[in-house]
Parts: structure tokens; C-alpha cells; sequence
């Protein structure tokens, strides 16, 4: 199977409060992201981790990458520091960007949103990370309703593991779409 998940800053203790993460430290934090991710993800299964994956040094990335199920493919985000060989090898591939094909649809792979990815109008669906549960994140959905309201379809999702329907959890496309329309309905009431 391929999941998807961005943002989960392992190792980062400004990120409890600013995403008002369920956590009452690091090492909470992280434990509980590795389980629900190991409950997930198998050996077999490929999981893309659109940006922000950690922010320990080398050494302490690769230990908890290696402690993670699945093959790990990185696209890159701002605060994604893969310098060195050893860390690199730990990833299936490495890249800032990434257009694949899931169960038969086109999907557009960046750590940041982009309205106009190629094939909005023909059905491609963007996931994303970076701008968390944060106003930019509420911003982007405006952005989405306003494009679709003037006949300009576009498909931007965001995959934060901090949003309700990611829940710290990597996620199937057919997971994340269904859980953005639940959410969608939800969040359009806040906009």
C-alpha cells in the first residue's frame, strides 16, 4: 500500500504548542507517532513524507527512520536537512517534488501548496504539507473554493499529521480524500 504524511517534526518541542498537539513531551510525542505508524504501515508498504520529517541530528534520524515499517520516500521541506550519505540512504528517493500515479489517479507531491499544480483541470489531485492547522492552512481552502466557485478545478490537500482526518497517522489516498470532505464540511463553518 502507499500512505501519505507530512509535518511530523520528530523531535521538536516548540511544535507541541504550536500545533496544540495531544503530547505532553518529545519523547511522547515521538513514541506515539512511531506506534500508530507501525500499526499502519508494513514492511511491503511505501510511505511518502511530504516535508518536516525531523529535526534530530543525523545520527538520531536514522535510528528512528530505521525504526519506522515501510520504505520511506522524502519530499523535501524547509526544515528537511539531508546532508549526509548515511541519512540519504535511509530514503527510498529524495526530492523537492514528485508526480506519481495512485489507484488510477494523478497526484502532485510538494511539501508546499501550489493552486495551479499541473493537471488541476484534468482530475490530478495535491497533497501537501507545511502550513499545519494555521490560518495559511484555512487560507488555502479559500483559495480551493474560490478557484472551484470560478470553474477552475483544484484539489489541494493538505496532509499535515496534525489534521483530524491524519491523526498522527500516515493515511491511504482513499483515507485522506474521504477524511478532507468530512473535514471540508466542518472547517468551511470556521471560514
Amino acid at each position: 500500500m502507499i500512505f501519505f504524511i507530512a509535518d511530523t517534526h520528530f523531535g521538536h518541542q516548540n511544535i507541541i504548542q504550536y500545533d496544540n498537539r495531544p503530547f505532553k513531551s518529545v519523547e511522547e510525542m515521538d513514541a506515539e507517532m512511531i506506534r500508530r505508524w507501525n500499526l499502519r504501515v508494513s514492511g511491503g508498504d511505501t510511505v511518502y513524507i511530504l516535508g518536516d520529517f525531523s529535526w534530530y541530528n543525523t545520527r538520531k534520524t536514522t535510528e528512528l527512520l530505521r525504526r519506522l515499517n515501510g520504505s520511506k520516500r522524502l519530499i523535501k521541506g524547509n526544515h528537511d536537512r539531508i546532508h549526509s550519505v548515511e541519512l540519504g540512504n535511509e530514503f527510498e528517493s529524495i526530492h523537492d517534488y514528485e508526480q506519481i500515479e495512485v489507484e488510477g489517479k494523478r497526484v502532485v507531491l510538494c511539501h508546499y501548496s501550489i493552486p495551479f499544480y499541473p493537471g488541476h483541470r484534468y482530475g490530478a489531485i495535491m497533497l501537501h504539507g507545511h502550513t499545519h492547522h494555521s490560518k495559511e492552512h484555512f487560507l488555502e481552502m479559500q483559495i480551493e473554493n474560490l478557484l472551484h466557485a470560478g470553474g477552475i478545478p483544484c484539489q489541494m490537500i493538505n496532509v499535515g499529521c496534525m489534521l483530524p482526518y491524519m491523526d498522527y497517522t500516515p493515511r491511504t489516498l482513499d483515507e485522506i480524500l474521504r477524511g478532507k470532505e468530512q473535514y471540508g464540511h466542518q472547517a468551511k463553518k470556521q471560514l
